[in-house]
């Protein structure tokens, strides 16, 4: 990707990427900033298991769920292969990444307390060769990609790759795989149609209403299925989720208690309860008639 400065006399001048010298200064840059490049927690650097190095542990709070990160060194290595090998060591070795946890947040988290169906591997590298990008282009693999450019100005380009969205599933060409079918009974990716299956033709055109209306607000701003929910992310920050029901939809918009103006009073304040979603506020919806009104409220958390 090339980038420009603009000057005042309307004159472009490209601005040269300047690649990282080494690997581990990635690494930390990411590490620093983890919550607001991948909006998730930091866990651990260089954890070691079984004799195998782990770069970076995270923690992804809104999906309870671990995230090894792995920078790239050999541009042709395979994703597919080292990506399956440690997904298949956190689900044999559990209590280590909940001891892990526990010592270094000094937390209490239990076994339960983690989806390990959402469990994922991210590998970062400054650029990743054809075959690696479409060896994961499967809409059902819980193995992602993400590139990092530096420019001269010091600037840094981070960019998640996206698959495209008629790639097939992981399932065709690794049903013969055992350390694929292992992961791949205990991981799931979920997707807005497997929330909606079964739901009525109202339920759903409800859902589709708000979803692009939410979209609407601000271009930026992506779905991303969780087990219970749909939420919608702008970057890594959450402003709301909507939780399909046999009736209608639950919007919770991530705002924290005292800082919604809902001067009509629609929401609820669910800050002292247990529930799906950020935020502290929840709506039940049934219909479309209030809906410019609440996306007033969803515009709120929008950062």
């Amino acid at each position: 990707m090339a980038l420009y400065k603009y000057n005042t006399s309307g004159v472009f001048s490209e601005i040269k990427e300047k690649p990282f010298k080494l690997e581990r200064d990635i690494q930390r840059m990411f590490e620093t900033n983890m919550s607001e490049i991948m909006g998730l927690e930091m866990i651990k650097s260089e954890f070691t298991i079984k004799d195998r190095r782990i770069d970076t542990l995270a923690f992804d709070p809104q999906s309870k769920a671990f995230v090894i990160i792995e920078y790239k060194r050999e541009r042709n290595s395979s994703v597919i292969d080292q990506g399956f090998t440690y997904l298949s060591l956190m689900l044999q070795n559990q209590a280590d990444f909940i001891l892990e946890y526990n010592e270094t947040q000094a937390g209490n988290l239990k076994r339960n307390d983690v989806d390990w169906s959402q469990t994922k591997v991210v590998f970062v590298s400054q650029g990743f060769t054809p075959n690696q990008r479409e060896a994961v282009n499967f809409k059902d693999l819980s193995i992602e990609l993400w590139e990092v450019k530096r420019y001269e100005n010091d600037s840094v380009f981070i960019t998640p790759i996206r698959k495209s969205h008629a790639s097939a599933s992981i399932k065709t060409v690794m049903q013969n795989s055992p350390e694929f079918k292992e992961v791949t009974e205990k991981i799931k990716e979920y997707s807005e149609e497997n929330l909606l299956k079964g739901k009525s033709d109202d339920v759903v055109e409800l859902y589709e209403s708000y979803k692009n209306a939410i979209l609407n607000l601000n271009t930026e701003i992506e779905v991303k299925p969780q087990k219970w929910y749909i939420s919608f992310k702008k970057a890594n920050s959450h402003i709301c989720a909507l939780e399909i029901q046999k009736n209608g939809i639950k919007l919770t918009i991530n705002v924290a208690k005292g800082h919604l103006e809902d001067s009509k009073q629609l929401t609820r304040d669910i800050s002292t309860v247990g529930h799906s979603g950020n935020g502290d506020y929840e709506l039940k919806i049934s219909d479309t008639k209030y809906l410019e009104y609440i996306m007033s409220l969803v515009k709120q958390a929008i950062k």
